[in-house]
């Protein structure tokens, strides 16, 4: 079995990334299936707590206050609509509910204190729990942590070179440290990029390298394809083809072998044939659910016909145990 490696090269991956594509499908897989249950795929439902008016300049975000887009301001939900929308994810076969919130750093506020009750609320009906809610102190991630969160989710997006072209509102390093806060919390951390920004392969191998040879991998590794929004930056962006996407988690699945590799935003755009590839390469999560934050995406019944038809089994939640910050029934006194 393949021990994990934290030093990569940016000349190791890039050879990893550029062999033949059948010889690469076939070593991730292979890798997949020494590491992991091959056939098991985490089902993750992601909602919007809080919608748009976001003060970011993410080239690719409907939500930025600054971008005219069809993207209507909401207000933060409240934690009895959180707790409807997760039994409706639960019953559909997802076990981990991340609720995202159009922030460009958390706040110490009565609108956290709100969302630590939705942590609260959907931890007790014993699912994962994560959150995205942008820029994060070590206080801030403790508190989340003791509430009974299961994970963080802040994306790299891009390489660190790439990162101005994307972004200009924030640094790179302000999301590693916002990373390190996570860990420090003792949370689980899902963190990956995007692909078919206008990015080079150098720019992929780079993000991959940077997570790869964190002190600990992620546990989660998000793949997203780029969705194009009319009144974004990247608005006319061609959709990135799905071999590309194929490359990137097989490449993520081989340097982080250990890691669920979530094959994300875009797979509305994809069909059964080209998702069966991704999963064949070492992807072994999703987001299921007829929504993620704004973009379209696969409804829930579509998806199980799909796991169906291709022999896969749904992942319970906590399989890899409760992170060692809490327990359920401490969260519960």
């Amino acid at each position: 079995m393949q021990t994990l490696k934290h030093d990569w090269t940016k000349e190791e991956i890039t050879a990893i990334y550029n062999k033949p594509f059948l010889d690469l499908v076939y070593e991730a897989a292979s890798i997949h299936r020494e590491n992991t249950d091959y056939n098991e795929v985490q089902i993750s439902s992601l909602i919007s707590i809080k919608t748009g008016g976001c003060a970011e300049d993410c080239s690719y975000c409907p939500q930025a206050a600054r971008y005219h887009t069809d993207v209507d301001v909401q207000a933060l939900m409240k934690v009895d609509q959180v707790v409807d929308a997760a039994k409706t994810a639960k019953a559909g076969g997802a076990s981990r509910l991340c609720m995202g919130a159009a922030w460009r750093e958390v706040r110490d506020n009565r609108d956290f204190d709100r969302v630590i009750d939705m942590v609260k609320a959907v931890n007790e009906l014993d699912m994962e729990v994560c959150c995205t809610l942008g820029m994060l102190t070590e206080n801030q991630a403790q508190r989340l942590a003791d509430a009974g969160l299961y994970a963080y989710n802040h994306n790299l997006d891009t390489s660190e070179e790439d990162y101005k072209r994307i972004i200009s509102t924030r640094t790179y390093d302000d999301r590693l440290n916002t990373i390190k806060n996570v860990r420090k919390a003792k949370l689980t951390v899902c963190s990956g990029g995007i692909v078919g920004l206008g990015e080079t392969v150098a720019d992929r191998v780079s993000m991959l390298q940077t997570l790869a040879n964190m002190p600990k991998h992620p546990e989660s590794v998000p793949i997203n394809a780029l969705v194009p929004v009319k009144g974004t930056p990247l608005e006319n962006q061609p959709r990135i083809p799905i071999w590309e996407m194929v490359r990137m988690i097989a490449t993520a699945r081989i340097v982080m072998p250990k890691s669920v590799v979530r094959l994300s935003a875009g797979r509305n755009e994809m069909s059964t044939l080209e998702q069966a590839f991704c999963f064949m390469a070492g992807a072994n999560s999703i987001f299921a659910g007829d929504k993620l934050l704004t973009t379209p995406n696969p409804a829930f019944v579509d998806d199980m016909a799909m796991f169906e038809l291709l022999g896969l089994k749904t992942r319970e939640a906590f399989k890899n145990g409760r992170p060692e910050n809490t327990t359920k029934k401490e969260v519960l006194v």
